[in-house]
């Protein structure tokens, strides 16, 4: 970060320090999670600091199971079901409004300048006015959108990114929905893009990690990880951190197109769906043998691991000494970012996919038979 010269010595060692945080972090408020990993880069983390004991402050009940990670900016909390609807609830958990988009929603939704952009699995991106859930306008790609929409600013334009299982990465234009360009991969995207620098990173089918300039749509550089990336990559500087099917976790060095390092652990070699979260000097995951890892994220020495007891397919999300996990028999758990230290355990009894939504005192969690939940300190 550039450190501008100000006459207060109090506001340059407050800038310095925050210097030491991820930049793309600088960017959340207090009432903001607006991409299903917390920001442009997908590093799964927050500023916030996590509740030590949170509780139930309210539920809400959508028709159907929710697969897709909840997002919330600007007083609205967006989520998709199972039932083709987008919901919208205020903070108390109130529904202000609901679309139809007419078929299964996986994806995680966008927040963004006052509009909701999601994808179904009919393959259509949507975009919804965040006040009244208005259809402003909708892109079709040729097969389904199992993956987040994330996007980029670069002088008045801003691009819309997304994945299809029709093999492309799809740039559209974020205020009228006209394609910008589309970039060809050889096998389904899942996941979501992360940007950074102006380049977006994805792993897909094809079992390739790429890299894509924002402004043209053309590979900057494609690395070989896997036979198949199921989740998203986190960026952090130039590193991408990203788990793949066959149970390897790999850090790619994307300045100097190779692999730095990777681990497995050979007595399970079951897949990590789930995406990483990258904090500091450390990076986190959840795999299906029922772990999460903490990784040194420079030389990929294991710190520490926990057992939750059921198959992990939720990312997890890092605060600035908590972590936030999820498994599929429905086990929310605290854990210290340290040691991997229990902190604090709820037990919801469903399955629960996506991403937590993070915002100050307030977590959002979507299961998996319909059900959101606001978790917080009582007043």
């Amino acid at each position: 970060m550039v450190i501008m010269m100000f006459r207060s010595n109090y506001l340059f060692i407050l800038l310095f320090l925050m210097g030491m945080i991820p930049v793309q972090l600088l960017s959340q408020n207090n009432s903001c999670w607006n991409i299903f990993r917390g920001d442009q880069a997908l590093t799964g983390a927050t500023l916030f600091e996590l509740p030590d004991k949170p509780g139930v402050i309210w539920t809400y009940k959508t028709d159907d199971e929710i697969k897709a990670s909840p997002v919330a900016c600007d007083d609205r909390i967006v989520v998709g079901s199972g039932d083709g609807f987008v919901y919208c609830l205020d903070l108390s958990g109130k529904l202000t409004w609901k679309f139809n988009t007419g078929n299964n929603i996986e994806a995680p939704a966008l927040i963004l300048d006052g509009s909701v952009y999601v994808g179904n699995l009919d393959g259509v991106l949507y975009s919804l006015d965040l006040k009244t859930g208005r259809q402003n306008w909708i892109y079709q790609t040729d097969n389904q959108i199992s993956g987040s929409p994330n996007y980029w600013k670069e002088g008045r334009r801003t691009s819309i990114l997304v994945g299809s299982y029709d093999f492309y990465l799809h740039c559209v234009d974020a205020s009228t929905g006209k394609m910008i360009w589309k970039y060809e991969s050889d096998n389904f995207i899942n996941g979501a893009p992360a940007c950074l620098n102006g380049v977006a990173v994805f792993g897909g089918c094809d079992g390739y990690l790429h890299m894509v300039d924002i402004k043209t749509g053309k590979l900057k550089n494609k690395i070989m990880v896997a036979t198949y990336v199921a989740g998203s990559a986190a960026l952090s500087g130039n590193h991408a951190y990203v788990g793949d099917y066959d149970g390897i976790f790999t850090c790619v060095d994307m300045q100097q197109q190779k692999i730095m390092w990777y681990w497995q652990d050979e007595t399970t070699n079951l897949p990590f769906l789930a995406s990483p979260s990258v904090y500091k000097d450390k990076v986190f995951i959840g795999n299906h043998n029922k772990y999460v890892y903490c990784f040194n994220k420079t030389s990929g020495d294991l710190i520490w691991k926990y057992n939750t007891g059921s198959r992990l397919e939720a990312s997890p999300v890092v605060s600035l000494n908590k972590i936030l996990a999820a498994n599929m028999r429905g086990d929310l758990f605290m854990l210290d970012i340290q040691n991997g230290k229990e902190i604090w355990k709820y037990e919801t009894g469903t399955p629960v996919i996506g991403t937590s939504a993070v915002m100050k005192n307030k977590i959002i969690v979507a299961t998996s038979d319909g059900y959101i939940y606001c978790f917080g300190v009582k007043k």
